[in-house]
């Protein structure tokens, strides 16, 4: 009798500091760089009162609808040029990518728009390397939220100890060690932090290498 194929080992990667260089984004201070100096009081009200951002991250409003209530005249076009021209696609992850991904089920875990978040992926090809994206925009809740830790291991079928969590958010770290993930913190902006840390793509291949070895 032929032995079932054990299920490979999932690699949850997180977008913004990760794969893409630009931890925190950029899109605030892109946004105040194309309005008028005269804009900035009504634009700190959308993001900080209206919270329009967030609303859009988790899914409430669509980046079309988003774009448009801060003032742009072609939503589209800003989405496009902001995501082409203003982040920086960690040079080393395609390389990383197709040393791993046959080993690993690459799944996508962000918070981000859900238009961001598809348009990022066609935009570097990114669709060959993934099994799945979970992204705040889609399904309504983000990290570090608890339920969105359940909800992903449901969705992907998987243990937790199964899973490897890389993300560059101590918060969001401790909250999938809560849930029993193994994590790496891929420090970009060098936090404290006493777990497993690595700097780049090169030291996460390392840490998968000897990983493997103790499962």
């Amino acid at each position: 009798m032929e032995e079932k194929p054990k299920n490979k080992p999932i690699l949850l990667l997180d977008m913004y500091g990760v794969i893409i260089k630009e931890s925190k984004g950029y899109f605030i201070p892109y946004t105040y760089e194309h309005f008028d100096v005269k804009e900035h009081d009504r634009l700190t009200r959308a993001f900080r009162e209206e919270c329009l951002f967030t609303k859009a991250g988790n899914g409430e409003i669509s980046s079309d609808e988003f774009l448009s209530r801060l003032g742009y005249p072609d939503p589209q076009e800003a989405m496009e040029d902001y995501l082409t021209h203003y982040l920086t696609l960690d040079p080393d992850f395609i390389r990383f990518a197709e040393c791993h991904y046959r080993q690993y089920d690459f799944v996508l875990f962000s918070n981000d728009v859900r238009e961001w978040s598809k348009y990022l992926f066609s935009l570097y090809g990114l669709q060959k390397y993934f099994k799945d994206a979970i992204v705040s925009g889609e399904i309504h809740m983000r990290k570090p939220e608890a339920r969105i830790f359940t909800h992903t291991l449901e969705r992907l079928q998987c243990r937790p100890r199964n899973c490897i969590f890389v993300d560059n958010s101590v918060r969001n770290i401790n909250a999938a060690r809560k849930a029993g993930l193994e994590t790496v913190l891929f420090n970009r902006d060098h936090e404290a932090y006493s777990g497993n840390i690595v700097s780049n793509f090169q030291e996460l291949g390392i840490f998968l290498k000897e990983h493997a070895k103790t499962v």
